[in-house]
């Protein structure tokens, strides 16, 4: 099972420092050698145009490499030029399905509604939802969105996004569309192991199956010390009062914070830092993380 890293907040962010922790665990500090992605949704020139089809406020970037990223000169770019974003998602692949290549690596984008949407996911779909998608492809009935690499992954993002468009005719408000989201993400996690992060530049959704940690920083700020590198940030000397960051992630990236637990099968969406949206199951269930580790493992995958 892969490793997920995302970022919200109220304005334009690096995340330098989360992403030289997390990048460790791609071949250094843990196993996840198939490859990383990173994608940054940045404030865009274009929406200050007076061009009225500039319909977003956010352009987004994108990294993508098949070596591990401890070692990968992308992911040395991404530390060394801090880009300041609104929202981050970022994985490190530890394949189980699908060759190690390009194609096959995560974050994943489509367009929906003329937005840009990214998606990344760790777990593994069950046998039968896999075949039952690829019967839908080989009869012509899937939908628009087709997978270009070979992961289940990609193909539960297609599914997303077919499942949206066939259910709305034009963009719903957010709300419909978180309750929308939600309960595809649950019949997704009914299908297999499955966490996600997919955000539109504008909010960040996140949905825990298994394991998934996020902490939110806001005034007054302390200092951070990370767990896979000996790197310590005080972020009351690089932020301003006003400023507030929530970062995602499977497993905790910093040792001296208090990190929050999805329950299994919560979701959650954020804006400019805070949760706008909130699903929980009636029955809050949370596992320890070598619980989720054991899942994982028996389905397949690996934490």
């Amino acid at each position: 099972m892969c490793q997920l890293l995302g970022m919200n907040c109220n304005t334009p962010t690096d995340i330098g420092f989360s992403f030289a922790g997390f990048r460790r665990r791609g071949g250094m500090t843990d196993s996840h050698e198939d490859g990383f992605g990173i994608a940054f949704f940045e404030r865009s020139e274009c929406a200050n145009s007076h061009d009225e089809s500039a319909n977003a406020s956010t352009g987004l970037r994108l990294f993508h490499d098949n070596r591990p990223s401890h070692l990968s000169p992308v992911a040395d770019l991404v530390n060394n030029y801090p880009i300041k974003a609104m929202n981050v998602i970022a994985h490190i692949r530890k394949a189980t399905q699908g060759q190690n290549c390009l194609a096959n690596t995560h974050p994943f984008v489509r367009e929906v509604w003329g937005e840009q949407w990214v998606f990344a996911h760790n777990g593994q779909m069950n046998k039968a939802f896999i075949e039952r998608c690829q019967r839908l492809q080989d009869n012509g009935n899937a939908g628009h969105c087709q997978p270009v690499g070979s992961t289940d992954s990609e193909m539960a993002f297609c599914y997303l996004v077919n499942r949206l468009k066939s259910s709305f005719k034009s963009r719903p408000d957010d709300k419909t569309l978180f309750n929308f989201l939600t309960t595809q993400c649950r019949y997704l996690s009914a299908n297999g192991l499955f966490n996600c992060l997919i955000s539109n530049g504008k909010w960040q959704m996140a949905y825990a199956g298994s394991l998934l940690f996020y902490l939110t920083r806001k005034a007054p700020f302390g200092e951070a010390k990370l767990a896979d590198d000996d790197l310590a940030i005080n972020f009351g000397d690089v932020t301003t009062d006003t400023d507030k960051v929530t970062i995602l992630v499977t497993v905790p990236l910093t040792e001296n914070e208090k990190w929050q637990q999805l329950a299994v099968n919560e979701c959650l969406i954020f804006s400019e830092g805070e949760i706008i949206y909130k699903d929980s199951p009636s029955q809050r269930k949370f596992l320890t993380i070598d619980e989720g580790i054991a899942i994982a493992r028996e389905v397949g995958a690996s934490v």
